[in-house]
């Protein structure tokens, strides 16, 4: 019985050929490859600065410790996100505070944000959920009226748009993720981007044990990580990168096949995007509307189907209850949208065929409920 993972990366011979050049430079750290891999996601996304970190977590750390946000501030966020979005944070003591969400897009409802702002309130993290671009308009009326700083969580979302700028570049920071199961890999990998010179040489010190700019090898200015990124993934990103229009082009394709062949299923909802965005999808997420999303997981995975119910709410995870008293119904339209997605088979190498299949047995699984 052929089987269809959730999601794997598209690796090919450039990539591997880059990254055994690396392994046998014998430079695999602090060498000339993730400088160039900055300077190339700069040059890609207009942004003046770029950043590279281990992972898209590390990066939405920095940005918290660079933005200065600490123990008594607030900062307004979804709650229908990877957890990350709220840990960055945590980490530093500062208070998640969460607005509900659009059942459009998945992402926070900017008509909820004012109602969530106290004297404490400092930022907004805005979270692309799935690739989909945030209405970042409002977002950017809300901040600059009550002088908030923006970050951009695009660790889901490399690639996408809002109104021809590429998400991550709209605030006053963005940071990226390259896990395997993005729109491109570098293993594990981040990368901050952002039009700030402070900002970036704030995070460059940070991420590097907090040593100075001039690069002084036991001078640490500031307290610091070591959230640097290695030369191997670096190579990676750098030929993932040259192919990345091609990789959203025929992830679009797998798209648009299972819109085709889901299309008239009245229990089935689709993935949409505002109107004003340019989607590059992180994974094909549909609702099942009429409660037997567990049900339909079950039977494909016995027909070899992985499928996920992406994402559970943050609120209600177990130590945010502990710590804040979140409890169901905090939060209503995330919590149904948490209970009806469903993220399906979605990566290069899916062909026509296939998605037909696997598009067919969701078909089955919903008779009859």
């Amino acid at each position: 019985m052929k089987t269809y993972p959730l999601a794997k990366p598209f690796i090919d011979a450039e990539d591997k050929k880059g990254v055994l050049a690396v392994l046998n430079s014998g430079q695999l750290s602090l060498g000339p490859k993730y400088l160039q891999f900055e300077k190339d996601i700069s040059v890609y996304t207009g942004a003046k600065y770029a950043c590279a970190v281990s992972n898209g977590t590390c990066g939405l750390h920095l940005a918290v410790r660079a933005l200065s946000l600490g123990e008594g501030d607030e900062v307004i966020t979804t709650p229908f996100s990877f957890v990350a979005s709220s840990n960055c944070l945590l980490y530093e003591k500062v208070k998640p505070v969460f607005a509900d969400i659009e059942s459009l897009t998945f992402n926070i409802n900017p008509k909820l944000i004012e109602a969530k702002i106290t004297k404490k309130t400092k930022a907004i993290v805005a979270v692309h959920v799935f690739g989909q671009p945030v209405n970042m308009g409002e977002i950017l009326k809300i901040a600059n009226k009550h002088k908030l700083l923006i970050i951009e969580d695009a660790a889901e979302s490399f690639g996408s748009k809002y109104n021809e700028k590429y998400s991550g570049t709209i605030g006053d920071v963005g940071v990226y993720a390259f896990y395997p199961n993005k729109q491109m890999t570098t293993g594990e990998g981040g990368m901050i981007v952002t039009d700030s010179e402070k900002i970036y040489n704030l995070c460059k010190s940070m991420r590097n044990q907090g040593r100075n700019v001039n690069g002084d090898w036991l001078i640490h200015e500031r307290l610091g990580y070591n959230y640097r990124m290695d030369e191997m993934s670096a190579s990676l990103g750098m030929t993932q990168l040259k192919k990345i229009d091609w990789m959203i082009a025929e992830k679009r394709k797998i798209a648009n096949w299972y819109n085709e062949n889901l299309h008239g299923n009245k229990t089935i909802v689709m993935p949409s995007t505002n109107s004003q965005g340019s989607l590059s999808l992180f994974v094909y997420v549909i609702r099942i509307t009429n409660g037997v999303r567990d049900r339909v997981m079950n039977k494909l995975a016995k027909k070899g189907i992985q499928t996920k119910p992406y994402l559970p709410v943050i609120h209600l995870q177990p130590f945010m209850r502990k710590m804040f008293g979140y409890k169901k119904g905090d939060f209503p339209v995330a919590e149904l949208m948490a209970s009806q997605t469903l993220a399906l088979p979605f990566y290069i190498g899916l062909n026509k065929q296939d998605v037909t299949y696997i598009s067919r047995e969701i078909w089955k699984a919903l008779e009859g409920s």
